[in-house]
């Protein structure tokens, strides 16, 4: 046990950062832990990916198991861990939390997921939360995964909850550069980061062909536009929810190059993974403006097209109305001889002017002075 902890001190004495102790409620690798809380056994699961040992940026060797991975790390002096886990179980996490000496927080966030971008440090572990995405094109829509990373002097550690990123492409490129793999577990942290932040350059390109296409639609007067710029608008706002703590995270990072002795040459991928990621958030940023200004734009036509179809209504109702006056006005015209002709028809014995002689031209014109009367006060309020 002394000499575990006495090969771990001169390693990290020998490092260029990560030199800050853990805190003393969390047992470091290789001290007996506590009695009462003994940390459980490794679980054996699905969940572990692929876990390999390295040194000075070669693979030594890929144990099958997290127990493998524990015992032979133990046997290499100046060996690093690199171990991939997909939603792990709570025993998995607890288990790696004995071995590695992880903050109960961070082992507490990695366990529920569904947790904002971050980068916190506990001694000499660094934690941190990305959200990785990802566009399928057959849906037309954003998929976002979670990513969490423990690094600590001689291991990393990813959770993977999710489909992305693809870590296995991230391995396939350290191993390709051992140059860079043996600057040790920050230079993998650099890669993940990398990788995620370039797996947002076709979110983005895939997000400004819907936008395109929303504002073909949206002056094309298609109905079912105001949908898919709402569904649009919520997945750019997780999109930035996703990229803009990455630029504080990366600036924060950088501030810690001088007082933790990051290598100058990972000093310089990082600083590029800041610049991407910080136009990347700019590019989200405009995204949401871009949208907002769409909708208004698109309630904007919608209004003027609900309008002109009122004015439409108005209009035909106009002209309806036109058309039951000019209806009603011969209709009372023609009404007026009709009620003369049928008292007079009654054919009572009794009834005035019946035997008049003058009767029938009498009730001639009077037919003719009522419908010229009704006629000339319905052509004076234009309603013939």
């Amino acid at each position: 046990m002394s000499e575990r902890r006495a090969r771990t001190a001169a390693k990290n004495a020998g490092r260029s950062g990560w030199r800050r102790a853990l805190p003393p409620s969390q047992p470091r690798r290789g001290q007996d832990p506590v009695p009462d809380e003994p940390p459980p056994p490794p679980a054996e699961i699905d969940s572990v990916v692929q876990a390999a040992l390295y040194r000075d940026g070669v693979r030594v060797s890929s144990p099958a198991t997290l127990a493998d991975t524990y015992r032979e790390l133990r046997e290499q002096p100046s060996g690093m861990a690199w171990i991939g886990l997909a939603r792990p179980t709570e025993a998995e996490l607890l288990s790696l939390a004995g071995e590695f000496g992880l903050h109960p927080l961070a082992v507490e966030d990695a366990m529920e997921a569904h947790q904002r971008p971050k980068l916190e440090r506990y001694g000499d572990t660094l934690f941190v939360v990305l959200r990785a995405a990802r566009y399928l094109d057959a849906q037309e829509e954003v998929e976002f995964g979670e990513l969490h990373v423990f690094v600590g002097p001689d291991f990393l550690i990813t959770v993977r909850h999710g489909a992305a990123p693809d870590l296995s492409a991230v391995r396939r490129r350290m191993e390709g550069t051992p140059e860079l793999l043996k600057l040790g577990p920050e230079a993998v942290l650099y890669a993940v980061l990398d990788a995620v932040v370039d797996d947002y350059v076709p979110v983005v390109t895939g997000v400004q062909n819907d936008i395109d296409e929303i504002e073909t639609e949206v002056f094309r007067g298609d109905p079912a536009v105001s949908r898919r710029i709402y569904e649009l608008s919520r997945e750019v706002v997780e999109f930035q929810r996703a990229t803009r703590p990455l630029v504080g995270m990366l600036h924060g990072l950088m501030a810690g190059f001088a007082k933790y002795g990051t290598d100058e040459e990972l000093q310089r991928y990082l600083r590029d993974v800041a610049d991407h990621v910080t136009h990347t958030s700019e590019r989200v940023d405009g995204f949401r403006q871009a949208l907002t200004d769409i909708l208004t734009v698109n309630a904007t036509l919608v209004t003027q097209q609900q309008n002109a179809e009122m004015r439409a209504l108005a209009e035909a109702g106009f002209e309806q109305n036109e058309e039951i006056k000019k209806i009603s006005s011969w209709a009372a015209i023609l009404f007026a001889p009709t009620l003369v002709g049928t008292i007079y028809g009654m054919n009572f014995d009794h009834m005035p002017e019946l035997h008049w002689v003058l009767g029938y031209p009498f009730a001639i014109v009077l037919m003719a002075v009522v419908c010229t009367g009704l006629y000339l006060v319905f052509k004076r309020r234009d309603w013939l």
